[in-house]
C-alpha cells in the first residue's frame, strides 16, 4: 500500500515537470514546456574527461600519466587480480580453514521448543513436513532435522528426514511418535 502510494506520488511529479520547466526572465516567473532541446544535467553532476597524450602544452602530454619504464607505461598491460605491488595479497595472506565436501547433504535445524511453540499456537498433534512449510519453518526443497533444543509436552507424531537422538529420545518420552521420510 505504501509503495504503491510513493509511486502514484513519484509518477505525478515526473509528469508535472516534463510538461513544465520553471525559468526566471525579466523578473517574472513564467513556465516554459520541457522538450529534448532544453533538457540539461543537474550542475555538478557532469565533469570533463581528463584528456591524455594530447601534447605538452596540455600538462598530460609526454608520459601521458603513465610515468617513465616499466611496465605499467607499456600498451597491454595489465595487473594480476588481487596484486598488491610484491605486497603478500590478501587472499594468501588470510588464513584457510574447514572443509566442505561438496556432495554434502544441508538440513535445515528445527528445535524442539519451536515445535512445541507451533503446536500449542495453532492446536497440531501431527507435525508434517506440509505443516513446516505452511508456518514458514522449511522450503519445499529442504531437509528438514529435528533438533533436540527445548523440550516437548504435548504427544507429537512429528514427521522429519532426520532427528538428532536428543530429539527422539524426548518425543517419545512425551509420549510421541517420529516418521522418518
Amino acid at each position: 500500500m505504501h509503495i504503491a502510494k510513493h509511486s502514484i506520488i513519484q509518477n505525478s511529479v515526473i509528469i508535472y515537470l516534463s510538461l513544465y520547466l520553471f525559468s526566471e526572465s525579466e523578473g517574472q516567473h513564467k513556465f516554459k514546456k520541457m522538450n529534448l532541446s532544453n533538457l540539461k544535467p543537474a550542475v555538478g553532476s557532469t565533469k570533463n574527461s581528463k584528456r591524455i597524450g594530447r601534447g605538452t602544452g596540455s600538462g598530460r602530454g609526454g608520459t601521458s600519466t603513465r610515468g617513465h619504464k616499466g611496465a605499467g607505461s607499456r600498451s597491454g598491460h595489465k595487473t594480476k587480480i588481487g596484486f598488491e605491488g610484491g605486497q603478500m595479497p590478501l587472499q594468501r595472506r588470510v588464513p584457510k580453514v574447514g572443509f566442505k565436501p561438496i556432495n554434502r547433504t544441508e538440513y535445515v535445524g528445527v528445535n524442539l521448543d519451536v515445535l512445541q511453540a507451533l503446536a500449542e499456537k495453532h492446536s497440531l498433534t501431527t507435525i508434517d513436513f506440509a505443516a513446516l512449510q505452511a508456518h514458514g519453518l522449511a522450503s519445499k526443497n529442504d531437509l528438514v532435522k529435528i533438533l533436540g533444543r527445548g523440550e516437548v509436552k504435548a504427544k507429537l507424531e512429528i514427521t522429519a528426514h532426520a532427528f538428532s537422538a536428543t530429539a527422539q529420545k524426548a518425543i517419545e518420552a512425551a509420549g510421541g511418535s517420529i516418521v522418518k521420510l
